[in-house]
């Protein structure tokens, strides 16, 4: 499910104008991880979600306001917000994944270090960043 940004507002209502306390349902399971990248403060996230149903297992990524000049797609990995980071955060928060979530971990970790230098020597992102075209559907 996407969660868009006027679903978060709605959290901030107790009434049958916003979504009633059993309506977070629709965005946040119950009993499972969530993991969710916000380009924003993750503070707020934690505010707009505080006693709601599985608030305990809510991971936020979002700005830790970490950067300097460099590219977008370093941005997201100097604040955690990049493909790498979630799926690992993803990894840690489902321990069933065992063995092949471990190896997944160590190729993606392997892979920020190609990154940190590449972008460091360099001063672009890894060509296959760079380089990524959407090749689903219409977008």
């Amino acid at each position: 499910m996407i969660i868009a940004p006027t679903h978060l507002a709605l959290l901030r209502c107790q009434r049958r104008a916003g979504w009633a306390w059993g309506d977070t349902h629709a965005l946040f399971t119950q009993g499972k991880p969530v993991v969710f990248a916000f380009y924003g403060y993750p503070w707020l996230i934690h505010r707009l979600a505080y006693r709601r149903t599985n608030h305990h297992n809510l991971h936020v990524r979002g700005d830790k306001e970490e950067g300097t000049i460099t590219t977008p797609f370093d941005m997201t990995v100097l604040n955690d917000l990049d493909r790498f980071h979630l799926v690992m955060d993803t990894v840690d928060r489902l321990p069933h994944t065992g063995a092949a979530g471990a190896a997944l971990k160590a190729r993606l970790a392997a892979k920020l270090v190609e990154h940190h230098r590449y972008i460091r020597e360099h001063g672009q992102d890894l060509p296959e960043v760079r380089n990524w075209r959407w090749k689903g559907g219409k977008s």
